[in-house]
């Protein structure tokens, strides 16, 4: 819920173009400490785009991203797109990111997986990444598959895994793009389960996602992008029953049709 603190994300006038094609065009959004931020809108219309730069996973862009009051990266005066700087240097540890596709390591299990970045990056001793790994296991209802190969486990269950892995760096934000899409539809209530106890917990998240009755029970605030812009943003009861965009009612309209 918002704080007095500094917001936990900040976009301030961020483009980002690849190539000669505009993908975001001067977005400006401020996600407050522990809300729950769901994007909502047609397919490549820059949704993943903005996830991708929160996360620091692309350096090139206009404008200017903050984590906790803090710069991330900033484009260089006069360079436009083509480059950008730290200002001042923010560690990647405040976000955690899920993917679409699971991207586990198939020769390592879920256990180790999920062990690997708290001990090469955190630091941790193999003892306290046991630990902390089989905690996460436990949340994501999987400490019984600890031992499983990626192959042996369900898509849902590849997809928790993967959860539990982003959490396991303790991020204080965490990124969800798409998380249900590359599974089958009974697998989707699994995975959505655990993010909604997510929810409870108090962490600032912001969500990708195309399941609108999901988006609709756990958002505390809906955005809908179009062809890079912020169409609308708002109470997600309010949005998904009144929109004041005939863009947004017509998106909602192709929705029911399907």
């Amino acid at each position: 819920m918002p704080t007095a603190e500094s917001p936990a994300v900040e976009l301030l006038h961020v483009s980002k173009s690849y190539g000669s094609r505009r993908v975001l065009s001067d977005i400006d959004l401020s996600i407050a400490q522990g809300e729950i931020v769901v994007i909502i809108g047609p397919s490549g219309g820059g949704k993943s785009t903005i996830l991708r730069l929160i996360a620091d996973l692309d350096p090139a862009f206009e404008g200017e991203i903050r984590i906790e009051g803090r710069a991330l990266r900033q484009a260089a005066s006069g360079q436009g797109n083509q480059a950008a700087s730290r200002v001042p240097e923010v560690t990647r540890r405040e976000v955690g990111m899920v993917f679409q596709q699971f991207n586990l390591f198939p020769h390592m299990t879920a256990l180790a997986n999920i062990m690997l970045a708290p001990r090469l990056v955190r630091g941790l001793s193999k003892a306290d990444a046991l630990v902390l790994a089989e905690e996460l296991l436990r949340r994501v209802g999987l400490l019984d598959h600890k031992d499983s190969m990626p192959r042996e486990l369900s898509g849902g269950q590849q997809q928790r895994v993967a959860i539990a892995r982003a959490l396991a760096m303790r991020p204080r934000i965490m990124l969800f793009d798409e998380v249900t899409s590359a599974l089958d539809p009974e697998l989707v209530g699994e995975v959505l389960a655990v993010i909604k106890e997510l929810v409870a917990d108090g962490m600032t998240m912001v969500i990708v996602t195309h399941e609108m009755a999901f988006a609709q029970d756990i958002a505390d605030r809906v955005v809908f992008i179009d062809e890079g812009v912020i169409v609308e943003s708002g109470n997600p009861t309010q949005e998904f029953s009144n929109p004041s965009t005939d863009r947004m009612k017509a998106f909602l309209r192709r929705l029911l049709e399907r």
